[in-house]
Formats: C-alpha cells, structure tokens, sequence
C-alpha cells in the first residue's frame, strides 16, 4: 500500500516492484530517461526484465549503439532476458551474435538489417548463433551478397517458423535496373523444416520459379506473402496450393498476376481464408471467379 508523506501519497514512497511494473509501459528509450532521474531508479531501470523487445535499429525509432564493447557488456548483465530484437547494419558482428548466442536463451525474434550496409564484417570467426528463433527477419541490401553469412548460421535456424525476408522495393528506381540475388532463398528454407510462413516483400528477384522451389517439401506452410514481389506472374500458385495443404492466407498484392493463369487454378480445392490480391490489375472477370470459388473465404 503507498504510505503517506505529509498527507500526499508521493511516487518516492512505491515499492521497488511497483515502479518496475510502471516502467514496463514505457518504451526502450523512456526506461533509458527516467533511468536518469536518480540512482534507485537507473537500478529498477536496469533489470532484464524492463528490456525484454528492444529495436537497435536507430532509423526506426531504436536505440542508437555509439559504443559497441559496453553494449557486448550490457548483453550479459541488462539484456539477459532479451526476447525480441532488431539489429542494425554495424551489430551484426560475429562477437555480438555470439554473445546473444551465449547470454540471451529467451530470443525468439530476431532481426538482422542489412538494408544499409555498404560492406558486411568478417563472418569467417562467427561459430555460434542464436539457436532457439521462433522468427527470423533479414533487411536485404541491394548489392551485398549475404550467402557468406548464412553459410555459417544455416545450422542453428532449424526451430525457425516465421521467416521474413525485406526486399529493396522501396529502393528501385528504374525498373531496367540491374537487380542482384542478394539471399538464396530456396536454400535458406531447406534448413527451417518447421517453416510456418514465408514472407518476401519487395523482393525485386523473386520469381514464380522460386515462390515454386520454396513451396517444395513445406507442408506445415500456413501463409505466404509475396507481395509487391513483380517479377511474380501466378504460374507456381497451382503446384504450391496442391504442395501446401495447409496454406490458408495467401498474399500477392502488386505482383504481376496473369489474369489466365489465376482463371485456370482450382480454388475450390483450397482451405484459403485470406487473400490479398489488391493492386494487381486483374480483370473484374477473374476477380469474380476466385472470391466466388473461394468456399472459406472469411
């Protein structure tokens, strides 16, 4: 109960346990404020449990690292009970993985941005990887090959479900231009057996031959996006419904859909309850077919 002080109840008087359970409502970045107003308060502001989804990811709205061996110290004392993260470009070193590897065994979501980098570190040291993932989200560069990186993490994403890959979309200016297949993606699948949902947006190389080599050996897929991916004209959506019986939410908003191709798919035959197909261009003809073919449709 709060005690009184000169008859006013006074946020000095509250318990430990309650100013800790105040500070959960705030952001990473208020934690970091009001953990300046005294020294009782930077102590509550410090526990691992205040810092459980932080975003390191400054140009959207995380936490700016400015030094990088306090924040490998901070890995193993504040951050110990770490469960979602976003790592800028300059994290991603081979000693900060490691050390999320070691010292955060809660992390199930992890984001790796590499839409900003110019050159990648020397991955040849890197021996350990976060291991327990639930999800995995990984920011493409337009010109940095990442099969270097990935060589050296594909043995410890196998508990992967939810794979999110970030595409440069946003960044095409001139659709003639030279577009690089900066991530195999077919190859990153083949080592997350339990993959539950694909998301590729914006991925300018993706195609329907790969959207079909994904589909390949994934039964448990429940939903795939692929939007703004306009390399994408439908002709794999016939193979990939009949591969992936569990497929319910399908999304394709600004591919380059064929209005005969999706005319000839079977969706009747689908458990499909969602789908996304806005900004496609597709006739009111073919749009009509599928909704009315389409029996769970929610």
């Amino acid at each position: 109960q709060l005690q009184r002080c000169n008859g006013e109840m006074t946020i000095e008087k509250l318990p430990d346990k309650v100013l800790q359970e105040i500070f959960s409502y705030l952001s990473p970045y208020q934690v970091l404020l009001v953990g300046q107003v005294c020294r009782r308060w930077k102590s509550i502001a410090n526990s691992p449990s205040l810092w459980q989804y932080v975003s390191f990811r400054p140009n959207y709205g995380g936490i700016q690292v400015t030094n990088q061996d306090y924040f490998m110290h901070l890995i193993g004392t504040r951050f110990t009970e770490l469960r979602v993260t976003e790592l800028a470009t300059d994290l991603i070193t081979p000693n900060i993985l490691h050390e999320m590897a070691a010292k955060c065994p809660r992390l199930y979501a992890l984001t790796l941005d590499f839409s900003t980098a110019m050159q990648l570190h020397d991955f040849t040291d890197l021996q350990n990887f976060p291991s327990r993932l639930h999800s995995l989200t990984i920011c493409l560069s337009e010109n940095i090959f990442l099969e270097g990186f990935l060589r050296k993490v594909y043995t410890f994403i196998s508990s992967v479900e939810v794979l999110h890959i970030i595409g440069t979309y946003e960044k095409v200016e001139d659709e003639e231009e030279e577009v690089y297949e900066t991530v195999n993606v077919h190859k990153l699948k083949q080592y997350m057996p339990n993959i539950r949902v694909v998301n590729l947006w914006g991925v300018p190389f993706i195609t329907d031959d790969h959207v079909d080599a994904i589909s390949s050996n994934c039964a448990h897929l429940e939903c795939l996006c692929i939007n703004y991916c306009t390399k994408v004209t439908g002709s794999c959506l016939r193979l990939v419904l009949q591969r992936c019986r569990k497929l319910r939410s399908l999304h394709l908003a600004h591919a380059t859909l064929d209005d005969k191709v999706m005319q000839t798919i079977e969706w009747e035959k689908t458990r499909i309850e969602e789908l996304n197909i806005c900004g496609t261009e597709l006739s009111s003809d073919t749009l009509k077919l599928i909704v009315t073919r389409l029996k769970n449709l929610t």
